[in-house]
């Protein structure tokens, strides 16, 4: 399987890199692919260029072969669409199983994702949780859906959601942000390689 995890990564940071590692390892995948977007469809513009973003993802996940930068979204023009992404791996891949990575926050708001409905042609959707998290009720939509076992995953190529607790490390990206604004230490929460690109770049400055 080949999963997908996708985002602004404004910037990419400890949580982003230590979920995508946790994954890769409970899903026995074969690779994780980090696929940042162009500009978002859902949230305002990314205020760092989507190749400086780009890079960022490449510094910090050059020491981890088993996670892979995806700049499929950043060479293509216009608004950045999941569901077009998918369709393009989905036909690449052929005969591999799909497997895209959300967070729960994004799962809730799936409705409002361009075409959303077909991101399952196309793969298995993988809820990330945190360990107190309790999902709701799902709409009917999603009853043939829900799988139980990580395993039934591998038994088709798409079409599928499971939900995956995963470890609750809290950091945010806007909270990196701010701490740089404010001159704040942000140290341990995000490589010190990406740290040296943002103040060599002067990144996020009030």
């Amino acid at each position: 399987m080949i999963g997908i995890y996708g985002g602004t990564f404004n910037p990419i940071h400890y949580g982003h890199l230590r979920t995508a590692t946790e994954v890769h390892e409970l899903f026995a995948l074969q690779e994780l692919r980090f696929l940042p977007c162009s500009l978002p469809a859902h949230r305002e513009n990314p205020s760092v260029t989507a190749e400086m973003r780009l890079e960022m993802v490449q510094i910090a996940i050059n020491d981890y072969p088993q996670l892979q930068l995806d700049a499929r979204e950043i060479n293509r023009a216009g608004v950045s669409y999941m569901v077009d992404t998918l369709a393009e791996l989905y036909t690449e891949l052929t005969d591999v199983p799909i497997v895209l990575f959300m967070g729960a926050d994004a799962f809730n708001g799936l409705s409002t994702w361009h075409r959303w409905q077909e991101l399952f042609n196309y793969a298995h959707i993988v809820v990330m949780t945190r360990p107190q998290f309790v999902p709701d009720a799902l709409p009917s939509f999603y009853n043939d859906k829900l799988v139980t076992m990580r395993d039934s995953l591998k038994s088709c190529l798409s079409g599928k959601i499971f939900f995956q607790k995963v470890r609750d490390l809290d950091i945010s990206a806007t909270n990196i942000r701010h701490a740089f604004i404010e001159y704040k230490n942000p140290s341990f929460l995000l490589p010190e390689p990406i740290i040296e690109y943002i103040r060599a770049h002067n990144l996020y400055s009030a």
